[in-house]
């Protein structure tokens, strides 16, 4: 019997932290990766980091001198590679250590760049499906190497054995899982093809897959990337790029953008999307880092404004994270961003120049990312400001047609405000172009910076106003009982009423107010509630004289020259609520509750008038 050891430690004696290998596995599967099937991706990527060391001793090597070779049976999954292969100091230092790298070795420090693991936890990612790992291996490093036979298991204990080197003929290493039932789903033969063709087509090493049933080997990565492969014309080229791109993300591009960034080693496509993308949703990105494929949701690979691209790139400079799902952000990630957006804005601006069809239809489906990129960029703006679309009173024009028509153009400060005035300002002459939309109000006001004979100006309720033809003295004269009768009933909504004259003859009133001056009208009634008290003072020092709304009636509509001429004073009233209740209506503007029931109001006397009058 070993006696326990009751030797006292001195105080401040350092200790070694003691590891539960369990809940590490758990924290791995639950909080670093996505889901278990990342351990074929991990095993893969450990198979082609040693690869690359093995061609570190044998630069001279042909890249399909050494592979991977993958099996799954239903009863064991089992990769193998030709790779550098480990030591018993190797099995002991980097298979015993959580978190021991080595690709962190200081023999091969000055190489850590060409492997995709830095971190030494992978081969942990395997419990999530077993139990037990097999590690079978031999050194490339020592001619006539042993092999090294490797067991570990969930509950943190480890055997190593050393083997003659007929246990394994050629340097390398096996890694050999007996998966556990719960795990069937990521280790069944076709699940684990599909995972290994996932991860690993796009690999620069030759990966087969053997599923046990006695054929051939199938190739996992067949073909070398396709932007690596040559085409006999640039035409060719573009439709195996587009093919490509459809078979990864599922549409056919409007058009492909080859990517290429030597700097960093990337190389890959952007694929424009043919259809509109809601505001502000951002698509995940396919990004491989050395072939291995990291993630397909990486947003931070473009800029936010890029919305209408989904890319799918293979970098060899990018550091992935410890779970490597994701993009480690740091200065090279920026720069790659920064280029990146650069080779999508050079693809607009030869859009613009020699492709007009093309650009049209990219406009189409996505001006609202350009409009956004144009806010900040000016390069883009003087390119394509004129092409864009917007809301006018001419209809849905780019700026180009609308200037042509309009040497003076107004932009409201918002859709209601456009909705209020757009029909009578088209029947008065004048240029409006719907400004309530995002980045639109703005941009419309740089205008003047590509073309310097328009004119920009904010659309006052004045300016219309003016452009409204007034009533001859006769008319305003016999109207002014009524409009005094009209006043007193709107007063409640602060609103004045005048008379005047507009096409379209249709429109029997038009409401002008705007938002900021209903809120100007709020704001002030609340001061006046709250006289004498702290809110009060605050409300007081934020007051301003609150410009009231302005119903206009329309002398040419037959339904206000009736009312006009009514002399009876609450027919009178009720008949100017209702035309304030329709006018509000065809602003398309939220009612307040007081309007809602000042319609309902109106709408109900004015059919017991009429029921009073047949009867």
């Amino acid at each position: 019997m070993t006696l326990p050891d009751t030797t006292v430690e001195p105080a401040g004696a350092d200790r070694t932290f003691q590891v539960d290998l369990r809940g590490l596995v758990d924290l791995l599967s639950h909080h670093l990766y996505s889901s278990p099937r990342v351990y074929l991706r991990e095993l893969l990527q450990n198979a082609v980091d040693a690869l690359t060391a093995r061609h570190g001793l044998a630069p001279g090597a042909p890249t399909d001198a050494f592979g991977i070779r993958l099996y799954a049976d239903g009863s064991v999954v089992r990769v193998e590679d030709d790779g550098v292969g480990l030591t018993e100091a190797d099995v002991h230092t980097f298979l015993a250590t959580i978190g021991r790298s080595s690709k962190r070795a200081e023999r091969i420090a000055e190489q850590r760049a060409d492997f995709i693991g830095q971190f030494g936890i992978g081969l942990l990612s395997c419990f999530l499906v077993a139990d037990e790992i097999h590690v079978l291996s031999r050194s490339a490093r020592i001619p006539d190497a042993p092999a090294v036979e490797w067991r570990g298991r969930g509950d943190g204990s480890y055997t190593v054995r050393t083997l003659s080197a007929s246990a394994r003929p050629g340097p390398g290493t096996t890694v050999t899982l007996t998966p556990r039932a719960d795990a069937a789903e990521w280790t069944r033969p076709a699940q684990v093809h599909a995972l290994a063709r996932h991860f690993g087509s796009l690999l620069r090493h030759p990966v087969t897959f053997d599923d046990g049933t006695g054929g051939p080997g199938a190739p996992v990565n067949p073909e070398p990337a396709p932007w690596s492969r040559s085409h006999p014309t640039p035409g060719a080229r573009s439709r195996a790029l587009a093919a490509y791109g459809e078979e990864v993300f599922g549409f056919k591009p409007l058009d492909t953008v080859e990517l290429d960034l030597p700097a960093v080693g990337l190389k890959g496509i952007a694929c424009i999307l043919p259809e509109t993308v809601p505001a502000g949703r951002r698509h995940g990105h396919r990004v491989h880092v050395k072939g291995m494929l990291l993630s397909e949701q990486a947003e931070e690979i473009l800029p936010e404004w890029a919305f209408f691209v989904r890319c799918v790139v293979d970098a060899e400079s990018l550091r992935p994270t410890a779970s490597r799902e994701s993009l480690y952000e740091d200065d090279t990630l920026a720069a790659v961003r920064d280029a990146l957006a650069e080779r999508l804005r050079a693809w607009i601006a030869r859009a613009a120049a020699s492709d007009p069809d093309l650009l049209g239809r990219f406009l189409q489906a996505h001006h609202l990312a350009v409009k956004s990129l144009a806010v900040h960029d000016d390069e883009i703006l003087r390119m394509l400001l004129l092409w864009l679309p917007f809301e006018t009173t001419d209809g849905h024009a780019t700026l180009d047609e609308f200037a042509r028509s309009h040497r003076t153009v107004l932009v409201t400060s918002s859709v209601e405000e456009f909705r209020q005035v757009a029909a009578i300002a088209s029947a008065a002459g004048l240029g409006v172009v719907n400004g309530g939309y995002t980045y639109d109000r703005e941009l419309v006001h740089r205008l003047p910076e590509i073309r310097p004979e328009v004119s920009v100006a904010d659309l006052d309720p004045a300016t219309l106003t003016a452009h409204l033809d007034p009533v001859d003295r006769e008319t305003e004269l016999a109207a002014a009982a009524y409009l005094a009768q009209a006043r007193d009933a709107l007063a409640v909504f602060d609103c004045d009423v005048a008379l005047r004259t507009f096409q379209p003859a249709s429109a029997p009133a038009l409401l002008l107010d705007s938002r900021e001056a209903r809120h100007e009208r709020t704001r002030s009634q609340l001061a006046r509630e709250q006289q004498g008290g702290i809110w009060g003072d605050i409300l007081g020092a934020l007051r301003q004289e609150a410009p009231r709304a302005q119903l206009i009636l329309n002398q040419l509509n037959p339904l206000v020259r009736t009312a006009v001429t009514i002399d009876e004073p609450e027919l009178a009233r009720t008949s100017a609520e209702a035309l304030y209740g329709q006018a509000a209506m065809l602003s398309r503007r939220p009612l307040r509750p007081a309007e809602s029931s000042l319609i309902n109001r109106s709408f109900l006397d004015l059919l017991a008038h009429a029921l009073r009058k047949d009867s």
